[in-house]
């Protein structure tokens, strides 16, 4: 059988996107713009205080700087599959990377908030087309057996660009100023535009698919499009502005959510029925593929709620400063840099469900690990929480991402890459909403509970009260003084542990997360791990 011929994978060498260059070489060019756009999820969280200082708006008003891009992100990550097959793969992924970097250099010399909100759309516009075509050139450019390698080397910028974002985020602010957050991106974007347009290449199976799906006269979709803009979109502002104003009790989070039910039910049966859907929701009907989208909702609910909880704890109830508590998720970076290559290479000897198996099990073990926090932690208690974590994280989403391209015909790779990349960016948004949610009711249940036991004629409150003002008349304090400040101590250390018995509630909720991911995983099917492609 000829080289060209496809193997079972539906992977043939006229596919790949290496042009003749090495496929890890193209892995690694194709992980620079990953990296830059993740990381870019992240670091504008921690700059947020600044920005709105900067700008001269409300905290709350700022935090559009983070939903405006995230929505636009949403909508186009759902259609990038079916934007990659029309434009061309290359074509459109250069076109992203490129509104990107203009958008990040915009955002970065934004005058008003208004400015730097429309600027953010523009930049998650581009952002959102990324990943898909990254991922789709990846599994085009290796054959099935060796994915999981290439998987490392990408996997590397969309686990670790989270942790170092917090990090470099309040580093940048710290010493520069927040428009760097934004600027940072300038030089990375020009790099991978220039490396991506000498190195990657248009499949030449992939080119011909494009020309004779245009030669038969392109239909779009457009309503299909427009319920899923509309449905993401208003799903993903739900889900970032909920907490913030308080859910189903605000008429806007009310109206939006409904509007996102109403457009994700009609696009079920509108998209199922249509030959060239511009979002192919038959590939969640298959079971392996199916399997691997729940399993990432799960990955990206965890990574991205640890991410954004545990420097939010640290700053909050331990007195870390920004750059201190990122810097407590840098050893967990590390550790996923180690594992990433060695994950790597188990995927072609172990069977993904049983790594999944393995990844959930210890994501699970660290939430634990985090129930058992009090108010004397160290920093290396959140390291090495962080550590275990990031050992999980890689047997999860390499896996997962390998399993999910598992008999998927070639010219479903875009579509399979935007849905996975859906099911990351949606999974990340709905845990950090839960965790958020959940942390804010069990504040209040936990409170309600303590505060019982802290009535004045309790006999435990009174004997605590004459300690503590004891103690402040033996170092000067007057009568009343030494009172008043006692009565401040008690609430203060009451309300420290309201928030650790939350944060509690919280990691044992994503601990549950973990372990609904195990049967999940069991019931991906086992892969050809040792056959090689035909004609090889």
């Amino acid at each position: 059988m000829s080289d060209t011929t496809a193997d079972a994978g539906g992977w043939s060498p006229e596919r790949s996107a290496a042009g003749g260059h090495n496929p890890y070489l193209i892995a690694v060019v194709v992980s620079i713009a990953t990296f830059m756009e993740v990381l870019d999820t992240t670091i504008a969280n921690v700059a947020l205080r600044h920005i709105a200082g900067g700008l001269a708006v409300g905290i709350d008003e700022s935090t559009y700087v983070i939903t405006s891009y995230l929505v636009a992100n949403a909508i186009v990550l759902a259609i990038s599959g079916w934007l990659a097959t029309v434009i061309g793969r290359k074509r459109f992924y250069m076109i992203c990377v490129a509104v990107f970097t203009l958008a990040s250099l915009l955002c970065g010399f934004a005058w008003s908030l208004e400015s730097l909100v429309l600027f953010r759309i523009l930049q998650g516009l581009g952002g959102g087309g990324m990943a898909t075509s990254e991922q789709a050139i990846l599994a085009d450019s290796f054959p099935p057996q060796k994915r999981g390698q290439a998987f490392a080397i990408y996997g590397v910028a969309v686990v670790v660009a989270p942790v170092v974002g917090p990090t470099l985020g309040g580093w940048i602010t710290d010493t520069y100023s927040w428009h760097w957050v934004f600027l940072i991106n300038v030089p990375m974007g020009l790099i991978s535009l220039c490396l991506v347009g000498t190195l990657v290449s248009e499949p030449s199976g992939a080119e011909a698919e494009r020309k004779a799906l245009l030669n038969k006269g392109l239909r779009v979709d457009i309503t299909g499009f427009a319920l899923v803009a509309i449905g993401l979109g208003s799903l993903e502002f739900v889900l970032d502005e909920g907490q913030r104003k308080d859910w189903f009790g605000s008429t806007m989070i009310t109206s939006f959510a409904v509007i996102a039910a109403v457009s994700l039910l009609a696009l079920i049966p509108w998209e199922l029925t249509r030959k060239e859907p511009i979002v192919d929701l038959r590939l969640l009907g298959r079971r392996q593929f199916g399997a691997c989208f729940l399993v990432m909702l799960g990955t990206g609910a965890v990574l991205i709620s640890t991410t954004q909880m545990m420097p939010q704890m640290l700053q909050a109830d331990f007195g870390y400063t920004a750059l201190l508590a990122g810097l407590a998720l840098s050893p967990g970076g590390i550790a996923t840099l180690c594992m990433m290559p060695i994950v790597g290479r188990l995927i072609g000897v172990v069977q993904p469900k049983y790594l999944l198996v393995f990844g959930a099990t210890v994501v699970s073990l660290s939430m634990w690990h985090l129930t058992g926090l009090n108010g004397n932690i160290t920093y290396g208690y959140a390291a090495f929480a962080r550590i275990l974590l990031a050992i999980g994280l890689p047997f999860l989403f390499l896996p997962v991402t390998t399993a999910s391209y598992d008999g998927i015909p070639p010219d479903k790779t875009n579509q399979a890459s935007a849905l996975i990349n859906v099911a990351r960016n949606i999974g990340g948004s709905m845990g950090v909403a839960l965790a958020q949610t959940m942390l804010a009711q069990r504040q209040q249940f936990h409170q309600s509970r303590l505060i019982e036991q802290a009535a004045p004629p309790d006999i435990g409150y009174q004997r605590t009260l004459d300690q503590v003002t004891r103690y402040f008349l033996d170092h000067g304090s007057s009568q009343s003084d030494a009172s008043s400040r006692a009565i401040g101590w008690i609430g203060q250390t009451i309300q420290r542990q309201v928030d650790l018995l939350a944060y509690i509630d919280v990691f044992w909720c994503l601990a549950i997360v973990g372990m609904i991911m195990i049967p999940i995983a069991l019931t991906i099917k086992s892969m050809d791990l040792s056959a090689p492609p035909r004609g090889h």
